[in-house]
C-alpha cells in the first residue's frame, strides 16, 4: 500500500465529520475496555468471596461469633457478608423486645436482606448498560461516518471532467475505516455484556439461595422455645 493510501494518511486526510466520528468511536472503545476490566475485577472478587464466606458460614460457627468476626474484618466484595450482617443485625435488634412476635421479627430480617440484595444487584450491574449501548450503537455511528464519506466521494465526482476510481477511492477507503472502527468498538462490548450478564445472574442466584437458607435458619431460631440471641452491636 502506498504512503498516500495508508490507513494513517486516510484518517489524517478525512473530512472533519468522519474524523469526529472516528474520535467518538475511539473514545467509546477505550472506555468499554476500561469498564470490561472493572467488571472482570468486581465479578471475580465476588465469586471468590462466595466460596470463602460459605465455607465459614457452614463450618458450624455460632452466628453471633461470626457476626462479630465479620464486623471486625469486613470484606467489601462479599455480598453474602452484607446479606448476613443486615439480616442478623435486624433479627437481633427485633429480638431484644421480650414481647416480639416471631413473624414480625422474620419479616424485618427478610426486608433488611432484600434491601441489601437490591444494592448488591446495582453494584454488580454497574457499567453493563454502557457496554450494551456501545455494542448496539457503535456500528451505526461507524455507518454514519461511512455514509458521509461515500457521499463526499460521489459529490467530488461532480467537479471531475472524467470519473475515475482514483478520484473516489480515498473517500470510500476513509469511510470504510469508520465502519471498521465501529465494529472494533462494538464486538468486545457485546461479548463482554453477554458474558458478564450471565455471571451477574449466577452470582445473584447464589445470593438469593443464601438469603433463603439463612432465612430458614433464622426462622427456626425465632420460633424455637426459649431461644436466646446475642444482640448485635
Amino acid at each position: 500500500m502506498s504512503e498516500s493510501m495508508s490507513i494513517w494518511s486516510l484518517i489524517a486526510n478525512a473530512t472533519l465529520v468522519v474524523q469526529f466520528v472516528m474520535l467518538i468511536l475511539l473514545g467509546l472503545s477505550f472506555t468499554s475496555w476500561y469498564f470490561i476490566w472493572r467488571r472482570q475485577t468486581v465479578l471475580s472478587a465476588a465469586k471468590r468471596s462466595i466460596a470463602e464466606f460459605e465455607e465459614r458460614f457452614w463450618s458450624g460457627i455460632d452466628l453471633s461469633r461470626l457476626y462479630v468476626q465479620i464486623n471486625s474484618a469486613a470484606n467489601p466484595n462479599s455480598g453474602q457478608e452484607n446479606l448476613f450482617r443486615a439480616g442478623f443485625k435486624e433479627f437481633a435488634r427485633l429480638r431484644k423486645n421480650p414481647n416480639s412476635d416471631p413473624d414480625a421479627v422474620m419479616e424485618g430480617a427478610e426486608r433488611a436482606m432484600r434491601v441489601v440484595l437490591l444494592r448488591e444487584q446495582e453494584k454488580l450491574d454497574e457499567n453493563l448498560p454502557f457496554l450494551a449501548t456501545v455494542g448496539s450503537t457503535s456500528p451505526y455511528v461507524g455507518l454514519f461516518g461511512t455514509v458521509w464519506g461515500i457521499m463526499n466521494s460521489f459529490l467530488s465526482l461532480a467537479n471531475e471532467q472524467q470519473a475515475s476510481l482514483a478520484a473516489v477511492a480515498p473517500g470510500i477507503a476513509e469511510a470504510l475505516i469508520a465502519t471498521a472502527m465501529g465494529l472494533v468498538a462494538a464486538i468486545p462490548a457485546v461479548i463482554a455484556y453477554n458474558r458478564y450478564s450471565s455471571l451477574v445472574d449466577s452470582v445473584l442466584h447464589r445470593y438469593e439461595t443464601f438469603s433463603d437458607e439463612f432465612s430458614g435458619i433464622l426462622h427456626r431460631k425465632a420460633h424455637a422455645p426459649e431461644a436466646t440471641e446475642t444482640a448485635a452491636n
